[in-house]
C-alpha cells in the first residue's frame, strides 16, 4: 500500500509544479479567420445575354469543326448542339462512339447553355466539395466537355462532347465554340 501512495503522492507533486508552467502559457495568437466565402460580386458572374438560337446550318458547321478534330485525333466521340434552352438542334454519334456517352454529350450541351457557363465550372465546384451543385438542376451534367456558344456576345446555344476524358471532351467542343467566335 505504502508505494501506491508513493507513487499518487509523486503525481500530485509534478502536477503541483507544472501547474504554474502551463498556467504561463501564453494564449494562441489570433485564431484562424474562416475562409472566405467568395464575397459579393460588383456584376453578375456569366451575364451573357441570349440571342438567337442556332439554326440548322451554324449547328451543323460547328460540328463539322468539331467532328473533323476528333477524327484528326482519332478519338471516337458523340457531340450535341443545343438552343438556348438546351434542346437538341443536332447529334453526331462518331463510328465506335460509346453509346453511354450519347445522353451524357447532350447532358453537358444542355448544363452549359441553361447555365450560360462551360459545364467545367460545375466539375470545379464539386471537385472543391460543393456537393450543394447536385441540388441544382436534376438533368445537370458536372463534367467538363460542354461549352456556351456566342455569336456577337450574345448565348446562341452550346455544344457538348463525350467519349473520352474530361478534357478529351472539352478540347474537341471547344473547336467547335471557337468556329462561332
Amino acid at each position: 500500500m505504502r508505494p501506491i501512495v508513493s507513487m499518487t503522492l509523486a503525481a500530485c507533486a509534478v502536477i503541483a509544479i507544472a501547474s504554474p508552467v502551463l498556467a504561463q502559457t501564453p494564449p494562441p495568437a489570433t485564431p484562424p479567420a474562416p475562409p472566405a466565402a467568395g464575397g459579393t460580386p460588383d456584376v453578375m458572374p456569366f451575364d451573357i445575354p441570349y440571342g438567337v438560337s442556332i439554326g440548322l446550318d451554324k449547328a451543323k458547321q460547328v460540328m463539322a469543326a468539331a467532328e473533323n478534330e476528333a477524327k484528326r485525333r482519332n478519338w471516337k466521340m458523340n457531340i450535341a448542339v443545343v438552343d438556348t434552352n438546351g434542346e437538341l438542334v443536332h447529334f453526331s454519334r462518331m463510328e465506335g462512339a460509346q453509346i453511354a456517352s450519347v445522353s451524357i454529350s447532350i447532358g453537358k450541351a444542355r448544363t452549359a447553355a441553361r447555365f450560360r457557363r462551360e459545364s467545367r465550372a460545375f466539375y470545379n465546384a464539386f471537385e472543391t466539395g460543393h456537393g450543394y451543385v447536385s441540388t441544382l438542376d436534376p438533368t445537370l451534367v458536372a463534367s467538363p466537355g460542354g461549352f456556351p456558344l456566342l455569336d456577337a456576345g450574345k448565348l446562341v446555344g452550346a455544344i457538348g462532347c463525350s467519349g473520352g476524358t474530361g478534357d478529351q471532351d472539352a478540347l474537341i467542343c471547344k473547336m467547335g465554340a471557337d468556329l462561332m467566335k
